[in-house]
């Protein structure tokens, strides 16, 4: 989401002035026309202004290259996907659009492998064929990966294997969950150039600033993975982030389920317990409905559309349009008869809701009044241990643990002996929280009351 610009076969461009803050393009440094060609467009030299403590720092494995191609034929992705395939790992970004679909919509898919950067126009031409370069094992290194998981899983029917996420790894290295222009920066001293958030990238053809964007998200993006890779094995951390990137992966494996839908609407929890199986059943209808047109879900059907319908059940056209958020023009639409029947399925229903709440333990009785307090505690160990909070536990996990939950995530691995086991001695009675100088300390209860 950040880069540079492309290249025209054979010719090279001079490089462009550096990125950094408060410096400026002349206006007659121009690149080469970009976008569209009829061809892979054209090639353009990176700038990549070294800082002046780069040169002390470690040099990494592979070449960061040194200008990027514009793809947008089907023989210069073939030609791209022969020689990805053959490389150990390499980067990925990419550039989409989701507002106005149900699906996210790929504008751009970066990728840097040693001495080489391509952006490929999924515009131009069909990007299935990358599905062979994530089935031949090399390790995809990317930057918040959830999204583009999503995208590629959509655009080209797979997605990695192996991934190695560079955001998460931070997190487990003591640098918060950062922005990738953040971590550039603050690793190899390198800024790289802003983007406008409002930038369109299905326009096309796309400007060199926008290019030059997009290629500065993958440009360094390797060796940004060796330096972090390093530092969680010198931490003894590396496992712990695998399996971070592997609950990345089987999360986009499963999807989201349309049978789930209901459990992301906020206003479900003002609902009463019997009016569930109606609202399970019409928030369904509206995912698929949405898949099927292919438009975000509240152009189909708003949340609290869908809630009040859930809650009036209605059975006629005439209930239905005194809905709110329906009205007479949905009703009497092609769409009522359709959140009609999803009304009918919920009330014949058999399904019931999960239990809300697992049996409570002793434990769980005595620490509920103070879970405020003992969230405060698990995210200062965590800062004191150098780990992003949300990597060891959120409220949730927390209170999950207090209730007793099989699947809590602080009863399991590393995240039980770093805060899950000290919370059971807490619940138990073994152990108290108390200030010093300004933090919160657990330790040995001396079963002494001081008031």
């Amino acid at each position: 989401m950040r880069g540079r610009g492309p290249q025209r076969a054979g010719r090279r461009v001079p490089p462009v002035a550096g990125c950094g803050r408060g410096q400026r393009r002349r206006r007659n440094q121009r690149l080469a026309p970009v976008g569209p060609t009829g061809g892979d467009g054209p090639r353009v030299r990176l700038t990549d202004p070294v800082p002046r403590d780069r040169r002390s720092r470690s040099r990494s494995r592979g070449r960061a290259p040194a200008s990027y191609r514009y793809i947008d034929s089907d023989q210069g992705l073939r030609d791209v996907v022969g020689a990805v395939s053959s490389e150990p790992r390499f980067a990925l970004d990419t550039e989409f659009h989701r507002e106005r679909t149900y699906r996210p919509q790929a504008a751009l898919i970066q990728i840097a492998w040693p001495g080489d950067l391509v952006l490929i126009d999924p515009l131009a031409v069909d990007v299935a064929p990358l599905a062979e370069v994530f089935g031949a094992g090399g390790l995809m290194v990317v930057h918040a990966a959830g999204q583009d998981l999503e995208v590629l899983d959509h655009c080209c029917g797979a997605v990695p294997g192996r991934i190695f996420d560079t955001q998460i790894a931070a997190g487990f290295l003591g640098l918060g969950t950062p922005a990738l222009s953040s971590l550039y920066e603050s690793e190899i001293g390198w800024r790289p150039p802003k983007a406008d958030r409002l930038t369109d990238w299905l326009a096309r053809p796309l400007k060199t600033s926008q290019l030059d964007y997009a290629a500065s998200d993958v440009m360094h993006l390797l060796e940004i993975h060796e330096r972090l890779a390093a530092r969680l094995e010198e931490l003894g951390r590396q496992d712990w982030a695998e399996a971070e990137f592997e609950l990345l992966l089987e999360r986009n494996r499963q999807g989201q389920r349309p049978e789930e839908a209901w459990s992301r609407l906020k206003e479900v929890r003002h609902l009463r317990r019997r009016d569930l199986p109606v609202v399970r059943s019409v928030a369904m209808w509206r995912e698929l409905r949405a898949a099927k047109v292919n438009q975000p879900v509240r152009h189909v059907l708003s949340d609290v559309a869908v809630v009040s319908i859930s809650q009036a059940a209605p059975r006629t056209t005439e209930e239905l349009a005194a809905v709110r958020g329906v009205g007479e023009g949905m009703a009497r639409g092609r769409l009522g008869p359709a959140i009609l029947k999803a009304v009918a399925d919920g009330l014949a229903s058999d399904w019931r809701p999960p239990p809300k709440r697992a049996a409570r333990t002793d434990a769980a009785d005595r620490l509920r009044p103070a879970v405020g307090l003992v969230t405060s505690w698990v995210s200062q160990l965590a800062r004191n241990r150098m780990i992003e909070p949300s990597l060891l536990a959120t409220r949730a996990d927390i209170e999950a643990l207090i209730r007793g939950d099989a699947d809590a995530r602080l009863a399991r691995g590393w995240r039980s002996e770093m805060g899950g086991e000290p919370l059971r001695r807490l619940g138990a009675g073994e152990a108290a929280l108390a200030f010093d100088n300004g933090q919160l300390v657990l330790e040995e209860r001396s079963h002494r009351p001081v008031a």
